[in-house]
């Protein structure tokens, strides 16, 4: 059996629970908003992967495709960003793979598989924190799909209770390419809030620690 794994929306962010879901994959389809091409090269670390250009991917991925249409183990698999790109006749295709609302969705289409892995980054307010995984079978056949829900910790202090100072620390530790983990470490604000703050500047080119506060409303 062979297994593929699903992931879209990293937005710079690869968590270890992702790595350690993904070992046992023989490929990897990255559907967008990936941010940084050191994700690229840690995820080829684990598996061949199929990735297309988010919204959020600028210069850094010029390469990506913005779609791509290919065969993989003899499944036809379509990829694009953002749903509203979708091929007009899915059922050309044996998967189709989507992301950019960071919300996960799975349906079949007379044996089209359509799935948006959700995101697996840094989390959006109170959205879940999503993947998923493909089984194929002997034949090449679609077996299994498997969503895998990455559980989210509990911030260590409120967000009314963080100081600018405390953001402008979190965007250096970003810029040191250091980990959610590391970063709450370093700053004490749990991981929670650390990973909202990645999010907001990741997703946000050019923001500053200001303009950071705003859009936390504070």
């Amino acid at each position: 059996m062979k297994r593929i794994g699903l992931i879209s929306d990293t937005h710079g962010l690869l968590r270890p629970e992702v790595t350690e879901a993904l070992g046992d994959c023989c490929a990897i389809l990255h559907g967008g908003d990936i941010n940084r091409q050191e994700i690229l090269d840690r995820l080829s670390e684990i598996a061949p992967v199929h990735a297309v250009r988010g919204n959020n991917d600028k210069e850094w991925a010029e390469h990506l495709p913005q779609m791509l249409d290919f065969t993989l183990y003899g499944l036809h698999v379509f990829m694009t960003h953002k749903k509203k790109d979708l091929p007009k006749n899915i059922h050309d295709y044996d998967l189709i793979l989507y992301g950019h609302s960071h919300k996960y969705e799975e349906k079949t289409e007379d044996g089209t598989y359509l799935i948006n892995p959700g995101s697996c980054g840094p989390r959006r307010f109170n959205q879940e924190i999503t993947m998923a995984k493909l089984t194929l079978d002997e034949d090449g056949r679609i077996a299994a799909l498997t969503r895998i829900d990455i559980p989210h910790q509990s911030p260590g202090i409120s967000p009314e209770q963080i100081r600018r100072q405390d953001i402008e620390r979190v965007i250096r530790e970003i810029k040191k390419g250091r980990s959610v983990k590391q970063i709450a470490a370093a700053t004490g604000l749990g991981e929670a809030l650390s990973e909202q703050i990645c999010r907001l500047y990741l997703t946000h080119p050019g923001v500053d620690a200001d303009g950071i506060m705003t859009k936390m409303g504070l």
